[in-house]
This record gives C-alpha cells, structure tokens and sequence, in this order.
C-alpha cells in the first residue's frame, strides 16, 4: 500500500480529493510541511486556492535540512490544475515567482474564450506515457479554470484540450506529472489517471 501525502495551501475543499485516493487502497495524510516527506511515497499539489497564497504557504514551510528542490525531485509529483501552475517559473495571477520546477510560465485563457472554462471537455492524446496508459483519445475529464500553463519546451506536452485553442492539458516531466482538469471529478478518466500515478508511486 503505497503512502500518499496532498499539501493542504490553506484554503479550498481537497476532500474528494483525499477520498478518491484512499478509495484506491493508499494511505492519505494532508500535510502542511515537509518535515516527513520523505515517508511518502508520491505527492500531490491539489488545484485549490490562489497562485500567490499557495506559493507562499509552499516556501515559507521548507522546513527541512534538505533544500526545497532537493525535496521535490526524491518523489512522483502530481499536480492539478493550480497545483500544475506552481511547478512553472511564475503565472500571470500573481506576483510571486514560481516553484520553477519546470521551465515556461502560466498565462490568463484568451479573452476571446468564456472564463472560467469550467465543464466537461475531452482530451486530445499526442502522446503515450505511463499516466495515459488505458486512457482513449478524446475522453472527458472535467475541468475548473482561468489561466493555462504555456511550457518552454512544448515536449512535455502529452494531451491538450480544444476551447477554441489548444489547452495543455496533462504534462510530464521527470518526476513532476500535472493536469490542467480536475482527475477526483471526471469520473473514468480521473479514475484510471489517478491509478496510474499511484502505480507510479509504487515503483
């Protein structure tokens, strides 16, 4: 049974977040800092709250002896919606630099768009990775948001999602996975990427 940790920014609702994952078999603690990580076997930075808060509650609790980065490439990674967002240079929402994990940068969705783009919407696959395995092209997953990330390296792309542009909508990169939907509310699909990583975690 692998050992699970989700960091709790300070604000939002990461229940169903928590419940979809111990409903796998993991066992789930929601933490504030890293004082334990490393008794964890995977991570989770949920998509709830602000870029600037969130930043903040992440760098003022690296309590540890190791660096923060040394910190976050010794476990599988998974980021959601905001919590994807973080692991870039800095976003269009805040002030704050990033955790800078992953070079490019997070800008507001096109003015031309509805926002938020909140809703089901499919996922186009460009690429096969461990976290797609047994996800079909053009699946739904929900998602709930205003700003997209926009990678340096477009490689890291491995789905987008079509809202009158091309959204990345799940990225990879070494240890660090993020999705631009919400994997705890889009039902099969969630289900089975929220699988994958956990299998991952295994490793």
């Amino acid at each position: 049974m692998s050992k699970i940790a989700i960091f709790d920014y300070g604000s939002g609702n990461i229940f169903n977040l928590k419940k979809s994952i111990e409903s796998m078999g993991s066992e789930v603690h929601v933490i504030s800092n890293f004082n334990s990580i490393q008794y964890y076997d995977g991570l989770f930075f949920p998509g709830v709250g602000n870029f600037d808060p969130a930043i903040k509650k992440l760098v003022d609790n690296k309590n540890s002896k190791k660096s923060f980065r040394d910190i976050l490439t010794e476990l599988p990674i998974f980021g959601i919606c905001l919590g994807m967002e973080l692991l870039f240079e800095k976003s269009e929402e805040g002030i704050e630099n990033g955790l800078d994990m992953i070079e490019g940068d997070v800008i507001h969705l096109p003015t031309t768009m509805i926002v938020p783009h909140m809703g089901w919407n499919n996922i186009l696959i460009e690429k096969q990775n461990d976290l797609l395995d047994g996800i079909d092209n053009n699946s739904w997953a929900y998602f709930a948001h205003s700003y997209m990330v926009r990678p340096k390296k477009t490689e890291i792309v491995y789905a987008k999602s079509d809202y009158g542009a091309k959204i990345p909508a799940i990225i990879a990169h070494h240890n660090l996975f993020g999705t631009q939907f919400h994997p705890e509310k889009s039902s099969v699909t969630g289900i089975k990427i929220l699988q994958n990583f956990l299998r991952m975690c295994k490793k």
